[in-house]
């Protein structure tokens, strides 16, 4: 066994014990495909008021413009499908913010394989990286295998479904990579037809008719276009994930070809849903006050948005 090979090896290993889902390495390159599918995406301003994803447009799109002397992108993915959710005939939350902030959780594991890879392996430079900086995580998360990005342009595993949190290592140690999987989104277009506010079309997202990106990017009102296409949603959406087969039972048409339920419950105590998120009903969501909201928003995603923001969410679906 090669140097290499054994240090990959060893870093995969550590990565799993340390509860991430899946790990798949990648080398560190120029995103020459993406970076035109960028450009092109910016330009039809399909980002809308998320003025940030035209800066460090170079830092995005090379990973060795962020770590000096980068040779390898570790991708890791961590799964927060829930076995808890809310009540029914309640507004709803986005799954990936029943509990604590996912950047705090998963970059104290990524800085536990940092910490082993410098003591273990040899001493390195490099970046840990959690949806807070220009990197392309699903991106580097496919070209890693850890699944396709799929016409809901998540990032969907065969394995393991799409509920999943994308973190990055961006080391200047050379590992083995691996490749990329194949597509297997098909003919279905379940994400397409599901959404309300008609904001995908196959693998692109026009953010400014989303859901997700209207309750927590958009500054000022929701347009009134959107008023009655909500669907009780006051932070995120996740109708396109819902309605994806590979997150779904295997109770689909045989043209829907899958193997039981990839989206299993995590077991991670930090993502459970907070007991005083899981129990209010639409009265209590109407009565909420900054007090409350505080108390409920605390080292939650929720605190990405103020409470401001959130009362006129809910205010929208009176």
């Amino acid at each position: 066994m090669s140097t290499t090979t054994e240090h990959t090896k060893k870093i995969k290993q550590k990565a799993l014990d340390l509860g991430f889902s899946a790990i798949g390495i990648s080398k560190a390159d120029y995103l020459e495909k993406e970076s035109k599918q960028l450009k092109e995406w910016l330009d039809k301003d399909f980002h809308g008021e998320m003025q940030y994803m035209e800066n460090h447009f170079e830092k995005r799109i090379d990973p060795r413009e962020l770590v000096e002397g980068a040779k390898s992108v570790i991708s890791v993915l961590f799964n927060y499908y829930p076995k808890e959710k809310q009540i029914k005939n309640t507004y709803k939350i986005s799954k990936y913010a029943y509990g604590r902030d996912y950047h705090y959780v998963l970059k104290e594991k990524l800085f536990a394989l940092f910490e082993y890879i410098n003591s273990e392996i040899r001493e390195i430079s490099g970046r840990a990286f959690v949806d807070s900086a220009p990197v392309m995580d699903k991106v580097w998360a496919a070209r890693s295998g850890l699944g396709w990005i799929g016409k809901n342009t998540n990032l969907i595993s065969k394995e393991l479904g799409s509920f999943q949190f994308i973190g990055e290592l961006i080391i200047d140690l050379e590992l083995e990579y691996d490749h990329p999987v194949k597509d297997y989104c098909g003919n279905c277009t379940n994400c397409i037809d599901a959404c309300p506010t008609n904001a995908l079309s196959p693998y692109q997202l026009d953010a400014r008719k989303c859901i997700s990106y209207l309750t927590i990017e958009k500054k000022g009102d929701i347009p009134k276009e959107f008023n009655d296409k909500l669907n009780d949603w006051i932070f995120g959406c996740d109708i396109c994930q819902d309605v994806c087969p590979w997150n779904l039972p295997a109770c689909l048409p045989t043209r829907q070809v899958r193997q039981g339920s990839k989206a299993k419950p995590h077991n991670e105590p930090q993502f459970k849903i907070t007991e005083d998120l899981q129990k209010l009903n639409k009265e209590d969501w109407r009565e909420l006050n900054k007090e409350v909201f505080k108390k409920l928003s605390k080292n939650s995603p929720i605190e990405r948005i103020k409470f401001e923001k959130f009362k006129k969410n809910i205010e929208k679906l009176k």
